[in-house]
Order: C-alpha cells, then structure tokens, then sequence
C-alpha cells in the first residue's frame, strides 16, 4: 500500500494502490524522475476523474482537498 499526505503538516489522507499511484503518476507533471509529490486542486481531480482512477482515490483526493483551492501531496511506500 502507498500512503498519501497533505504536505500541509504532513498529515496522513490516506492510503491507495499501486493502480492509483500510477493514475498520478501518469497524469500529474513530475519535477524530476524521483518526484514524490504533487499539486492537486479541483481540475485535477476532474481529469483524473475521467474514468482512469477509481473512486476511492477520487473521493481521498476531494475530502482531502475540501474547501481549498489546492494542495501539495506527497506519497511513500509502507515500510520504506
């Protein structure tokens, strides 16, 4: 399992799968090869939402996020 944290006080939103990990991966703009982290607002979540994540990564990402217009999130691997 990857956890997902709100680098805003690197709280724990949640955790998700390798599937979902690579929905973002795919469709987020990476820095750099090793890039751990993200910026996630409302469009991102629509075009994630465009039937390639599930809906568990879509409602983490959107309770997470709430009434922000956006946010950093960073991922890790249990146990790494």
């Amino acid at each position: 399992m990857i956890d997902v944290f709100d680098l805003d006080g690197d709280r724990l939103i949640g955790s998700i799968t390798d599937a979902d990990l690579q929905v973002l991966t795919e469709a987020l703009e990476a820095e750099s090869s090793t890039d751990q982290d993200y910026y996630i607002d409302a469009a991102t979540i629509d075009v994630i939402g465009d039937g390639r994540a599930t809906d568990h990564l879509l409602n983490l990402l959107r309770a997470a996020l709430g009434s922000r217009e956006g946010m950093d999130i960073r991922w890790a691997r249990r146990g790494a």
